[in-house]
């Protein structure tokens, strides 16, 4: 657990992180690193790489095997403590707090960020573990899409995997669709704003059907960009005072994704199922898909626009870039008297 990590972390240096990059790296192509690789890759001589990796093994964040040869592999908590020193290092975090969520796939950590500027206070942040693959591999990779056709894949894998598409695809919505401010990622870990309120599975809304209205309007806007959130609903939202939240992006899909059409309506059903049968809010699931992909032919339309409005401008330039040099032409006549002379 990273209760475990932060006890400890403070107590590893340099080339305790160099052997922890070096079983991370050599699991690449081993099942289990052999020490005469981690000799090769630390250049730290036997007795002094023993000595450390001993620590490692006590400290939980690495787990040695003697058979069928001496090697090792990298604890989920070693790699906690590979991405705490990469956000550390890089000032995305100051100090790390309390766990404030847990589930299947990730545990989520309050930390603190300093200001950009030397002015205002610290900034509350979240560090968002991604866990995929520490119980199943073969399911994990069923249902991830981003696994590819992969066949041998390691948990480091699957979880470093998950963390760079959602922060990808964060980076790629934000602020255009109202998510969490994502700051910086690395490894299976997400430095992100701390989303505004509570879940909406946890509230109980005075105005209900304004917060409705918002959901899908922010479900329109993704699908007017080519995304589909693919797991959304009451626990992936988060409401406030001032607005809405969508959380949660590791498993969204493209437009094009042959399963599209049913994955949206599946996320645009769990949302109005909630509402329904917490506030008895009805809304027809045809009638909201149709307003949901309208958000998208409308863009469609407008970049077609334009599109001919910058030809048509085009157009007009050339036309008077000829009026002005046939009128330069003419002028250079008058002046020589001749045609063809300058």
């Amino acid at each position: 657990m990273i209760e475990e990590v932060l006890k400890v972390f403070k107590t590893l240096d340099a080339k305790d992180f160099r052997i922890l990059t070096g079983i991370e790296t050599g699991m690449k192509h081993f099942e289990w690193v052999p020490v005469e690789e981690l000799g090769k890759y630390t250049k730290m001589p036997f007795d002094k790489l023993e000595y450390r990796l001993r620590k490692l093994v006590r400290d939980k964040l690495v787990v040695r095997t003697t058979q069928p040869y001496d090697g090792f592999q990298i604890y989920f908590e070693g790699y906690d403590a590979l991405a705490l020193n990469a956000f550390v290092k890089r000032k995305s975090i100051s100090a790390i707090g309390d766990e404030v969520g847990v589930g299947k796939e990730s545990v989520i950590f309050e930390a603190i960020r300093q200001p950009e500027l030397a002015i205002g206070g610290p900034i509350p942040v979240i560090i968002k573990f991604h866990r995929e693959g520490r119980t199943s591999f073969k399911q994990i990779k069923r249902v991830r899409e981003h696994l590819g056709e992969r066949e041998h894949f390691s948990w480091i894998y699957a979880a470093r995997l998950a963390a760079q598409r959602e922060y990808g695809i964060m980076t790629t919505l934000y602020p255009k669709v109202s998510i969490p401010k994502p700051f910086d990622q690395n490894r299976h870990a997400i430095v992100m704003e701390l989303a505004k309120g509570s879940l909406l599975s946890k509230t109980k809304l005075l105005n209900a059907e304004w917060y409705l209205d918002e959901i899908l309007r922010q479900a329109k806007i993704t699908y007017s960009l080519g995304i589909i959130h693919a797991d959304l609903s009451e626990y992936n939202i988060f409401v406030s005072e001032e607005g809405v939240q969508l959380i949660d992006w590791p498993q969204y899909i493209t437009l094009d994704h042959p399963q599209a059409d049913e994955i949206l309506e599946r996320d645009v059903s769990n949302v109005l199922v909630h509402f329904y049968r917490k506030y008895d809010i009805k809304r027809e699931l045809e009638e909201v898909i149709e307003e949901i992909k309208s958000g998208a032919s409308l863009i469609e339309e407008a970049k077609e626009e334009t599109s001919r409005d910058e030809a048509s401008r085009d157009e007009e330039g050339n036309e008077e870039s000829n009026k002005e040099e046939a009128s330069m032409g003419e002028a250079i006549i008058e002046r020589t008297g001749k045609r063809g002379k300058v």
